[in-house]
Formats: structure tokens, sequence, C-alpha cells
């Protein structure tokens, strides 16, 4: 082998094994927050760094609270809303990712992501909301890591903690009482309809909202929330 042949394959092992450390490095996150609440996400480290550029003392608005002082009709509402399919599939929901794939050859640009909650919760914790390739295959790892370690009462509890509700808004508690001035235990169904409708984009919905596309998604969410299957 010559000299460059041994080169190339020092530099492949190098990065096959960096890329192990990382995983590595990741799980042990994954198992770590299994039993210890996240105190922050990469997601909300963007959105801080954002608002800290226009108000440097801007801090987010959130508080953790238990699955059990969620509101079962938030709860069934996200399913309702996000993914419908969340207590059967192991991470990934194949036939909405098909679907999603359609609508946007379709459209002509990205109008759907067909995302399942472990999915987004995967991105949440540890990655940019860039759409890359390579930020794709690292959620599915982190999605499979998540739904081999965690339940998916879990899963569904530290999603409904960490998501974006508003500009530095951020889980279920913080999103109550901004918009309600009550607990996450208190929502009724059509404000957990109307909540879950906001999260594909929560810092516009919270702008405008009065939107007409928020009314027509809450009916539809509070449609679909009595046959969703919550953990």
């Amino acid at each position: 082998m010559s000299a460059i042949g041994r080169a190339i394959k020092w530099v492949l092992l190098g990065l096959l094994t960096i890329f192990l450390l990382w995983q590595l490095w990741l799980l042990g996150w994954v198992m770590f927050w299994n039993w210890v609440n996240p105190g922050t996400t990469r997601f909300m480290e963007i959105r801080l760094g954002e608002l800290h550029e226009k108000t440097p003392a801007t801090q987010l608005k959130k508080a953790w609270v238990p699955y059990e002082r969620i509101s079962i009709h938030l709860k069934r509402a996200i399913v309702a809303s996000e993914d419908s399919k969340f207590v059967d599939h192991e991470g990934f929901d194949w036939q909405g990712m098909q679907k999603a794939i359609e609508k946007n050859q379709k459209k002509g640009r990205f109008v759907a992501g067909g995302s399942t909650i472990s999915q987004q919760l995967a991105k949440n914790l540890f990655l940019s909301p860039q759409k890359t390739y390579l930020r794709k295959a690292e959620e599915a790892i982190i999605t499979l890591m998540l739904e081999q370690v965690w339940s998916k009462r879990r899963i569904l509890e530290v999603y409904l903690n960490v998501i974006e509700w508003g500009n530095g808004i951020f889980g279920a508690e913080a999103a109550a009482r901004h918009y309600y001035n009550i607990s996450a235990a208190q929502l009724s169904a059509e404000q957990a309809a109307r909540l879950a409708g906001m999260v594909p984009n929560p810092r516009f919905y919270e702008r405008n909202r009065n939107a007409p596309g928020l009314a027509r998604k809450t009916a539809i969410i509070l449609a679909r929330m009595p046959a969703a299957d919550i953990p």
C-alpha cells in the first residue's frame, strides 16, 4: 500500500472513530435524560442566541411540568395534529413521509415534513433546524436511540415540555400561561387544539392569533382528538 493509501486509510479510520464517539456522547445524554429532565435544548439555545442579538437581557419563558400535570386534551391534540400513529410506530411514519414527499413534489417546494413526534424531539434536543441530508441522517439515528431507551410516555412528556410555542416561549406550561393565563393542567379541549395548531409555525401565530388558517386547523384537530391514542 502506498503512502497516500495509508494516509487515506488513517484519515477514514479517524473520521469513523470521531463519528462513533459522537454517537456515544449523544446516547449518553439520551440515557441521562430518561431519568433527569432536560434543562435546555439545542433549539432553545439557538432561539436564545437570536433573541440576545436584539435584547441581550432576554430570557426564555419555560417551566417544566410532569406528564400527569399536562391536560389530557393537549396530549390528544398534539398526537392528533402532529403524529396520529405515535403510540404504534417505532419512530418513523413511513406512509406519512411518502405523503409528505408527494405533496412537496406537487407543490414544487417544501411544504410538509412528515416527521413524527420522536423525530421532532430528536431535532429539538440536539440539532439545528436547517434542512440538510446530514441533519436528517443524524436525526434518524437519535430517533432510534429515543425509541429504544425511552417509553412513549417519556417521549411525549419531554416533547410537550420543550417545543416552541412562540417567541422565546417553550413548553406546555409556559404556553398555557402566556396565551390563557392558566396552567397546562387546566387547558380545555378547544384551547389545547388551538395550541396544537400553532406548533408548525408558533412565532407567526403568536403575532397573528386570529389568523383564519389557525381557526380552521383548530376545528380539524378538535374533530380528530377523540380518536387520538396517547400513552
